[in-house]
């Protein structure tokens, strides 16, 4: 049998334009391969019917998409993150989603771009890249910018779906190659 530490979620949020979720997206990956295992994605009702700089993106006739509202889809969310004995929850730009879902303050959330945005972390980031003496890019360490210099492909597009991302999210993690207990460092 396997340890309950062998798996992590990554989770992304989308906001409507008065700022609360309208979407949320996580990928439950295991933690040895960081790949996919199962994902779940809701549409939070009435916060989407708001609308937002993202809304083309939701994808309301998914068959995968849950409508519900927050209280709920939030509880749902947690009793299958769960089954599958989560505790460490990733995102890029952690601080703006945990920020977003004070309900899952007792989980541990790290940052993604703590490493990704840094040149000690980030093998792919090019020596011409104009950083702080950190380490730390000066601009482009975005997940769309990323994941370009990762993949080595200027035709990737960021789709702003919360499912989506966080599918992105876990393939920055695959690609940059550190073991899960590096993040310790991008705790917040």
């Amino acid at each position: 049998m396997k340890s309950t530490m062998d798996k992590f979620a990554v989770i992304d949020t989308e906001t409507n334009w008065h700022d609360a979720v309208m979407s949320v997206g996580i990928v439950v990956a295991d933690a040895g391969k960081k790949e996919k295992i199962d994902s779940v994605y809701y549409i939070i009702d009435p916060e989407y019917r708001v609308g937002g700089m993202f809304s083309d993106e939701l994808r309301l006739d998914d068959k995968r998409a849950r409508i519900s509202d927050r209280t709920q889809a939030l509880k749902e969310i947690e009793q299958w993150l769960d089954t599958y004995h989560v505790r460490k929850l990733f995102a890029y730009n952690a601080s703006f989603d945990k920020l977003h879902l004070p309900e899952y303050a007792a989980y541990e959330w790290y940052d993604i771009m703590r490493l990704a945005a840094y040149r000690q972390y980030n093998w792919a980031i090019p020596d011409t890249a104009d950083c702080f003496r950190t380490g730390r890019l000066k601009r482009g360490y975005g997940v769309e910018d990323v994941l370009r210099m990762l993949r080595n492909k200027n035709s990737y597009a960021e789709t702003h779906n919360a499912v989506i991302d966080a599918q992105d999210e876990l393939e920055i993690i695959r690609l940059l190659g550190h073991e899960i207990g590096e993040y310790d460092i991008a705790r917040i």
